[in-house]
């Protein structure tokens, strides 16, 4: 009994974790990738357009 409840418990789990840790990943590249961004762009005009 206590493994069939252990089971739903990670399959309810499961998904939120995953979903959660690719959320957390995105988060991190897309901030890296926006310093990169800022860092080889310094001094161009174009940056002052963007919001």
């Amino acid at each position: 009994m206590a493994g069939a409840v252990l089971i739903i418990i990670a399959l309810v789990l499961a998904p939120v974790v995953i979903c959660m840790s690719f959320a957390g990943l995105a988060a991190l590249l897309g901030q890296m990738l926006w310093s990169d961004g800022e860092k080889r762009h310094e001094g161009s005009e174009l940056l002052d357009v963007g919001v």
